[in-house]
């Protein structure tokens, strides 16, 4: 490799890795704002009482937990576990999905059930992040200038709105934008945090295990409940994995290494060394560790991160979503790759609208962080437990690992965050109730979206008939053939296209011409041009009726009329004139019914989700005035 372009890829990799500490990074890097204060909050209804022993107790409890989770279980195991690239815990299932596992169908639905349901805790977070990380920092101005409590909201939501209307310039000019505020904000809470700890240096004893574990065995009716807080902690890991496609391991692992991790770990020292001085600064520990005159600053750089933490869970909700379209959990959703060089940087704009209005609306209604602290933890903690379930799964059954190893990393993982999740179910009252509501409502969302598509599939494959079978009436048939060229779009050549059935038996006719276009999108960047097109003439030649396959890339557009300009130079058989093509979509009208396989309230729920389904025509770039719909209806 020559040195320049050595030089190139070290430039590329530096930018990615920027783009990655402005994107993945700014959920776990804004909890030390709020987590130290949260723990020791004395409004809590389980309060910790600020001793030496319980700082040093608590400080070394968020050490370990960030170490084990974050640094051993996230970024060196389970980041390795991607499918074609991207991450998150649908990624999981996935994967678990795409081979035999033991257990068969049964052990597959209760995997699946589960993995849904983290999704669903996910979608949760995404909800909070935003919420709670812009109040805490916003809420700064209280410690600045008392008066200015009263502007805390507005000022909340303004952010808020501005951070949903720019995604749809995109992940990789968002993380360009943010990477270098975030390596600033990293910078800067590291040289609080050292400042803090060279004014009282024992604090670095709780380095040691020992203080976390004698907190916990000794205080232990005390510890449980302060886990609810320590969890906060490590809030944003799942971003972290879900985030994976938008960058990629390697740029979010050394950016983890070599300065999120210590830069948090400094700051949490520092604030716990600035409480055990003077107690009374426990009230904000994060901004009264800062000098007076920095103070205003430092409040503006922590709005600036939070914005940014939000981004992360943002960025991760478009990830989850694609995926849950790609599995069957979720209509297909109008889905615009930001990057054509970079896997998986995408915007939702359905999910980008509703996340704001849900995080306004949680703004609004809970107004401080403090009261939205115990719901943010039950979604953090219930998602990576279950991540854990399904990632040891894959180690045993997939990757052929010992089983006393996964025994031992799965029982190290899960003691952690079953503790965590136990003292998170004691706040069910204080707030964490709200992340297992909008998990039971997602959850219910995506298996009843799930659940109906596969009673219309089985329906609709009944209504269309077999392809060949339906191909040789026609040459029994002959049905008037007239001129022009029609395409009909379809899921694949095993069945007939609604709209095609449709023309014949209704409209007696036939083009002369008939294409069935059947559209595949790959799990790779790009399909070359001369893999993109197969056609199939249906055991018939010279009858003007032919299949084209057409592949394409994640990041390409389909575009059909490029296609069949591709289709006739490679068959003889289609004469092309785009001018006198017709495009037939078929629609299938979905209504409820009383045909057995749901309940009456989830059939309306499956009917209602099928409005949200992309514009067809729009999506695979067909020219209007040539578009003609045709549908059938089926009950449900």
């Amino acid at each position: 490799m020559s040195s320049r372009a050595a030089g190139a890829r070290k430039a590329t990799w530096a930018a990615v890795t920027v783009g990655a500490l402005g994107v993945v990074f700014g959920d776990i890097g804004t909890s030390p704002i709020y987590t130290i204060q949260t723990v020791f909050n004395p409004s809590d209804p389980h309060p910790v009482p600020v001793s030496t022993e319980s700082v040093f107790g608590v400080i070394s409890l968020i050490f370990w937990s960030v170490t084990i989770i974050v640094t051993i279980k996230y970024v060196l195991l389970v980041l390795r576990a991607d499918n074609d690239g991207e991450g998150g815990i649908l990624a999981l299932i996935t994967l678990i999905r795409g081979r035999r596992v033991p257990g068969g169908r049964r052990t597959k639905l209760i995997l699946a059930a589960l993995g849904i349901f983290g999704a669903s805790l996910f979608f949760g977070d995404s909800m909070i992040t935003p919420a709670i990380s812009v109040l805490s920092a916003v809420e700064g101005l209280k410690v600045v200038q008392p008066g200015l409590g009263q502007l805390i909201v507005p000022i909340t939501a303004t952010i808020i709105i501005v951070l949903f209307a720019v995604q749809r310039l995109g992940t990789a000019r968002i993380g360009r934008s943010f990477g270098p505020v975030m390596i600033f904000w990293f910078l800067a809470i590291g040289a609080c945090g050292i400042s803090g700890i060279a004014r009282h240096p024992d604090v670095l004893k709780a380095l040691s295990p020992t203080y976390a574990i004698g907190f916990l065995t000794g205080h232990f009716s005390v510890a449980f409940f302060a886990l609810a807080a320590v969890v906060l902690a490590i809030t944003g890991a799942e971003a972290l994995y879900a985030d994976l496609g938008h960058f990629g391991r390697a740029p979010i692992t050394r950016a983890w290494l070599f300065l999120v991790f210590p830069a948090c770990i400094l700051s949490y020292f520092g604030q716990g060394a600035l409480v055990l001085a003077d107690p009374n600064t426990i009230s904000s520990p994060f901004f009264l560790l800062i000098p007076g005159w920095a103070r205003l600053p430092m409040v503006l750089l922590a709005t600036a991160a939070t914005v940014i933490a939000s981004q992360a869970v943002i960025t991760g909700a478009f990830s989850v979503a694609h995926q849950a379209v790609q599995l069957g959990y979720l209509p297909r959703l109008r889905i615009t790759h930001t990057s054509q060089e970079t896997f998986g940087q995408i915007y939702v704009p359905w999910i980008n609208w509703v996340l704001m209005i849900s995080v306004l609306t949680l703004v609004f209604a809970f107004q401080t962080s403090a009261a939205l602290a115990y719901a943010f933890g039950m979604a953090v903690t219930g998602t990576i437990t279950i991540t854990s379930l399904l990632f040891f799964y894959i180690v045993r059954h997939q990757w052929g690992k010992p089983l006393w190893l996964v025994l031992v990393g799965a029982g190290t993982f899960l003691t952690v965050e079953l503790l965590f999740l136990a003292a998170n179910l004691t706040k069910i009252m204080h707030g964490a109730w709200l992340p297992l509501l909008i998990a039971v409502t997602v959850f219910t969302v995506l298996t009843t979206w799930q659940r109906g598509r596969e009673l219309v599939t089985r329906r609709r494959e009944l209504e269309e008939g077999e392809l060949p079978v339906f191909v040789d009436e026609l040459h029994q048939s002959q049905p008037q053939r007239v001129p022009g060229t029609a395409v009909f779009l379809n899921r694949g050549k095993a069945t007939v296209p609604l709209a095609m059935r449709a023309n014949v038996e209704h409209n007696h006719i036939l083009h002369e011409n008939v294409v069935i276009l059947s559209i595949e999108t790959l799990p790779v960047p790009h399909v070359p041009d001369d893999d993109r097109v197969t056609v199939d003439d249906l055991g018939y030649t010279d009858d003007g009726i032919i299949h084209v396959s057409a592949r394409f890339g994640y990041v390409q557009s389909p575009d059909v009329p490029e296609v069949l300009r591709s289709a006739a130079a490679a068959s003889a058989e289609l004469s092309l004139e785009l001018e006198e093509t017709s495009y037939f979509l078929s629609t299938i009208e979905l209504s409820v019914g009383d045909a057995p396989g749901m309940t009456r309230w989830r059939k309306r729920l499956f009917v209602a989700t099928s409005r949200i389904s992309a514009d067809a025509a729009e999506y695979f770039r067909l020219p209007r005035d040539r578009v003609v719909i045709m549908g059938s209806r089926i009950s449900v």
